[in-house]
């Protein structure tokens, strides 16, 4: 199960979040989302777990609650939307 992690604090570690979900089940993988540019967190990541019932128990039990200083938003993760390829708007002639 895939879980959508939001509201993080710019302080949390990947570490902060297994050990809180770590309660709940088998935590698989935990990808905070970072800026590209500066490598610092956006704020929010993901939580896969091996157990659907151990995921939908960690979503209930820690939605709202605090991990590293802040209360986050905890949801099961929607499939990424397809993103369209086109480009940016060209010049016209000049």
């Amino acid at each position: 199960m895939n879980i959508y992690v939001g509201n993080l604090s710019f302080d949390a570690t990947e570490a902060d979040i297994e050990s809180a979900f770590a309660e709940y089940g088998d935590v698989k993988t935990v990808n905070i989302v970072k800026d590209r540019e500066t490598g610092r967190s956006r704020g929010f990541g993901f939580v896969e777990m091996n157990d659907q019932q151990a995921g939908q128990q960690a979503i209930e039990g820690l939605n709202l609650k605090e991990i590293a200083g802040r209360a986050v938003t905890v949801n099961e993760a929607r499939p990424r939307e397809q993103r369209s390829g086109g480009g940016g708007g060209g010049r016209g002639r000049w």
